[in-house]
């Protein structure tokens, strides 16, 4: 049931902590982990937009938070683009999925306690990527995602060009997402080149 490409297995999960999760006894102590395959899941697809996503979560709450884990629905987002330009709204569902912060249809708390609405902020003054803020703290940090030096197969646009145009063999379709996904692999095992910490 669960047949995936292996690399997903070799990715470190993020580790989390989130008060309300411990406050509702979802997760003892609301600690837990979420991995790449979980994001997977949720996005419905692996491709590198989502791959980015979950690397700026990555590289930038291991640079708000150490080796501790991160404070889940404490910390703040802003994006530079608009929800609707480009894969902005790709990368703010997996960063939103992973942080618990949301625009302003999140959790509303309870007793004022446990706000996930209004952390996530498009169309921000930054010259970067993301920018993540711990909301007890105010530490922040930017981070730039470019996968554009982690070029994919060139066969992979010659057989894509084939399945849009019903031309393509099964083994046409298995090759193209054998070649998808090892763009992806290569993107996470090369993640210091393709994402800088401001």
């Amino acid at each position: 049931m669960n047949n995936y490409p292996k690399f997903f297995d070799a990715i470190k999960p993020i580790a989390l902590q989130d008060k309300l999760a411990a406050f509702l006894g979802a997760f003892e102590n609301g600690l837990y982990e979420v991995s790449y395959l979980d994001v997977v899941k949720n996005a419905g697809h692996s491709c590198p937009t989502v791959a980015g996503a979950y690397l700026l979560c990555q590289k930038g709450l291991e640079a708000l938070y150490g080796d501790q884990p991160a404070q889940r629905g404490e910390i703040e987002v802003a994006f530079k683009e608009s929800e609707l330009e480009g894969v902005a709204g790709v990368i703010a569902n997996v960063v939103s999925h992973i942080t618990g912060a949301t625009d302003k249809t999140g959790f509303k708390g309870i007793g004022g306690n446990f706000v996930r609405h209004s952390l996530m902020h498009f169309e921000a003054n930054i010259d970067a990527s993301i920018k993540l803020t711990r909301t007890d703290t105010q530490q922040s940090v930017t981070l730039l995602y470019n996968p554009n030096t982690i070029k994919p197969d060139p066969k992979q646009q010659e057989i894509m060009q084939k399945i849009m145009q019903n031309i393509a063999t099964q083994e046409d379709k298995k090759e193209f997402a054998t070649l998808w996904q090892d763009r992806v692999k290569r993107i996470f095992q090369n993640s210091d080149q393709v994402i800088t910490v401001v």
